[in-house]
């Protein structure tokens, strides 16, 4: 499955039509978010997260290292600072992510802190898409290089390895 998804044509085409798909998706909630009246703000989630943490259904904490984190960085949900700061960096790294997805570029990054936002997102107690979204990423990621060889990665990631001797690796760029 693995060799497939990173070698073979077919792959690389529906990889291609899943990650501009999954990039409209972020790209949208982004731009949503970045466009709401008032701004958007992260406030109610995290007070939510911090005060009905998710558990199992034996009552412990189901991520009390996220937990701890929520409540370190947000000062138990007292500092509008940390509130302000992830308002910020869920509204601009949505778009971000999408960008990067719908035109191939830095796909691999695109992907991973997509994942990074869909885990945190589930920690935070939010189911909504992001199972689908974490498997379509998932996907992406294992794809590699085919995932974004129909998109500006074509052309950017041999510029990348290029510059950068330690991105070199045994993926042909063919």
């Amino acid at each position: 499955m693995i060799k497939f998804l990173r070698t073979n044509k077919i792959a690389m085409w529906i990889l291609t039509v899943l990650r501009v798909y999954l990039g409209i998706q972020w790209t949208l909630d982004g731009w949503a978010k970045l466009t709401m009246q008032g701004g958007f703000r992260a406030d109610s989630v995290l007070q939510m997260a911090i005060s009905k943490p998710v558990t199992d259904p034996h009552g412990a904490l189901a991520f009390p290292w996220y937990d701890a984190f929520l409540k370190t960085v947000t000062s138990d949900g007292k500092s509008a600072a940390a509130f302000h700061a992830f308002s910020f960096a869920v509204s601009w790294g949505e778009l971000l992510v999408g960008l990067g997805l719908v035109f191939g570029t830095l796909t691999l990054g695109a992907a991973f802190f997509g994942l990074v936002m869909n885990f945190s997102y589930l920690g935070s107690g939010i189911v909504s898409v992001n199972p689908t979204y974490i498997f379509i990423e998932a996907l992406i990621l294992i794809g590699g290089y085919n995932s974004a060889k129909i998109g500006l990665d074509y052309w950017v990631t041999p510029k990348l390895r290029a510059w950068l001797p330690f991105l070199q690796n045994d993926i042909e760029l063919k």
